[in-house]
């Protein structure tokens, strides 16, 4: 075997431990907390998400941050967290719908109940406790 072969083998083997060990790095770091589904991104215009959990996941908490406390910076983004404004609930569905200031309006992504469904999570998570619940007949007479 000429040197420049052996180099090369050896660079090599090095090169696939190295990947080898980054491919299994992320199976390691979720065993060793608690586990979070990936997030499953929408193909097209349309959010492909229903749970109110997921909606929120994978559309609202990019701004609102996980623990739906909100955030400055480039931006300000409102704390959903223990926000009594959410206490009507046809308030954060005409947000969510037709959007305000610097959040957009979803409603054309979103269909009914996937606007009630993410609503209804908001109000019963993050300290909320409003309880009655909004149906998609109520984000219906708000996108009249």
């Amino acid at each position: 075997m000429t040197r420049e072969n052996t180099s090369f083998r050896a660079g090599f083997a090095v090169a696939m431990s190295a990947a080898s060990l980054l491919l299994s790095f992320p199976a390691y770091a979720q065993g060793s907390g608690p586990s979070v589904p990936e997030p499953a991104l929408s193909a097209g215009f349309r959010f492909a998400e229903n749970s109110g959990e997921e909606l929120f996941a994978n559309i609202c908490q990019g701004c609102h941050m996980s623990d739906g406390k909100g955030a400055t910076g480039a931006g300000t983004y409102p704390s959903l967290a223990g926000n009594s404004n959410l206490e009507a609930g046809g308030y954060p569905v005409s947000i969510v719908v037709n959007g305000q200031r610097g959040m957009p309006p979803f409603g054309a992504m979103m269909s009914d109940d996937q606007v009630a469904a993410v609503v209804n999570y908001v109000r019963t998570h993050f300290g909320n406790r409003y309880l009655d619940a909004v149906t998609s007949e109520d984000v219906r007479a708000v996108r009249r």
